[in-house]
């Protein structure tokens, strides 16, 4: 099957004035995107940019993201976003690993990439035109367009190789299930640098939609964008959703454009989901990895609202198994680990061939993907996320799942944030601590938490350990550290030792 990677093209000639993309206080349209995506793919094959070359960004959210993104087919290049939160050495390793023929830096980047030995330019150089001649490139579907790195809290994090058939089947899959129309527009303020370009904005733009770019979140640009541009998906992690109902002007703001929001990288606290019930803001939970979709799982309204813990179903051409230690299917309400299948799966990693061999697996007549996120499904066929496999641990001989516990944490009205990881013991094995950052204002003692748990879960399940922070460590793509936390508090600092 021949698929177009050039969807751009298409909606430049069909309606070249239609609005595509909000940056800096100006909208762009489809014909305007293009030309920029033309301008882009000059430049590049000016540099000597070629098929196979790897072309990098390390900057703040920005319009070129979607210009070096709609290049790409156009020249052969795969795009690799850098996050801009590492450290010089982290960004070196990366850069080290995957070597960009050039990387283009936004302006604060300059003293961060210093040291970084590869050729660097500044976005605004895209701005330049270029006589250059385009050579003929048509991309086939398994040829790489994106590298994007694993959200890995430790270690050097892999390249999982994004071509363009997982993108474009991410695209309608994603548009199919989650009931997208070319009158949808979403802000744009999770990291580019991450899965925010697949998510969401790139189905939109297949489609025909609106998005707006939001360099750096701030909750009351954020808000004041609601009511100014009226955008009818909300899609964030659910600490940006947090800092959104902790800002004065929430409840005041006007959400009825909003058609529904969509929580993405962790499960969203029902707190936080009750905030934006009261606005009139629907809310469904989102499910994806960096090596699938990035959008896997989906259902209506109606039923997310009923099953709030559900992630749903798997969405148009995407299989999954719960699989248990042996590989066999786990009966319905077991928990296993997901295996994921279809042509949003990933190629691999890059130059990683003995860890892409470990993720994979074959089965039913199938290449499986080992998410390493446990899981179980019910009756119904819904999909429930327990927790990712490694941070599961054994306390007394019993399994504990830490998700589970942090839900309960989050129905308590002083817990701002909570976060449970396994920790050793010398009498059970291993135990919870628990990490809790309180609301403004809040106190609440270990002992009173531990309480609240017990009311709610079996016994062996509940915390023995417990530390209260100001934040939690979180990674650039707003995930929370948990190896962080057990590393320094799984030790003395923790209260409720043994």
């Amino acid at each position: 099957m021949e698929l177009d990677a050039n969807v751009l093209a298409r909606h430049a000639a069909y309606h070249p004035d239609r609005r595509a993309a909000y940056f800096r206080g100006r909208w762009y349209t489809y014909g305007e995107l293009y030309a920029r995506a033309h301008r882009t793919a000059r430049h590049l094959a000016a540099l000597g940019v070629g098929p196979g070359d790897r072309v990098g960004i390390l900057a703040h959210n920005h319009l070129a993201y979607l210009d070096l993104f709609f290049a790409a087919p156009l020249v052969g290049f795969a795009l690799v976003p850098y996050n801009h939160r590492l450290s010089a050495h982290e960004l070196e390793a990366l850069v080290q690993y995957t070597q960009p023929k050039v990387l283009f830096l936004g302006p604060e980047m300059r003293e961060k990439a210093a040291r970084l030995e590869v050729p660097l330019r500044p976005l605004a150089a895209l701005e330049e035109e270029v006589e250059a001649a385009l050579p003929a490139h048509r991309p086939g579907a398994e040829d790489v367009a994106l590298l994007l790195f694993t959200g890995g809290t430790t270690g050097l994090p892999k390249a999982a190789m994004l071509p363009y058939r997982q993108l474009l089947v991410n695209a309608f899959s994603t548009v199919f299930s989650w009931g997208l129309f070319p009158t949808d527009r979403c802000v744009v303020a999770t990291p580019m640098f991450h899965a925010a370009l697949n998510a969401l904005a790139t189905p939109l733009l297949y489609l025909g939609g609106e998005v707006l770019i939001q360099e750096r979140f701030d909750p009351e640009e954020y808000l004041e964008w609601v009511e100014a541009h009226r955008p009818t998906l909300l899609f964030m992690v659910p600490t940006m959703f947090q800092m959104l109902i902790e800002h004065p002007r929430f409840s005041q703001t006007d959400f009825s454009s909003v058609r529904f929001a969509i929580s993405g990288g962790a499960p969203c606290p029902a707190p936080v989901r009750e905030a934006f019930r009261r606005v009139g803001v629907r809310f469904k939970q989102g499910y994806g990895l960096t090596e699938c979709g990035v959008n896997c799982f989906a259902m209506d309204l109606e039923e997310a609202e009923a099953y709030p813990e559900s992630v749903g179903r798997p969405v148009l051409h995407l299989w999954a198994r719960i699989a248990r230690e042996d590989g066999s299917e786990a009966d319905a309400g077991e928990v296993g680990e997901l295996w994921l299948s279809g042509p949003v799966v990933m190629r691999g990693y890059f130059a990683r061939p003995e860890e892409t061999q470990a993720v994979f697996v074959a089965a039913q007549g199938r290449r499986w993907l080992r998410t390493g996120d446990l899981a179980f499904r019910d009756a119904a066929g819904r999909y429930y996320i327990v927790g990712r496999k490694k941070e599961m641990f054994i306390s007394g001989g019993e399994n504990v799942y830490p998700v589970e516990v942090e839900r309960v944490l989050y129905d308590h009205p002083a817990v701002k944030e909570a976060v449970v990881v396994g920790v050793p013991d010398p009498k059970w094995g291993e135990v919870g601590l628990a990490a809790v950052v309180l609301r403004p204002g809040a106190r609440v003692s270990a002992e009173e938490l531990r309480a609240f748990v017990r009311a709610r879960l079996a016994a062996y399940k509940v915390p023995k350990r417990w530390v209260f922070l100001e934040a939690l460590p979180k990674s650039g793509a707003g995930k929370v550290l948990k190896r962080e936390i057990a590393e320094r508090y799984g030790g003395t600092h923790a209260e409720g030792q043994g």
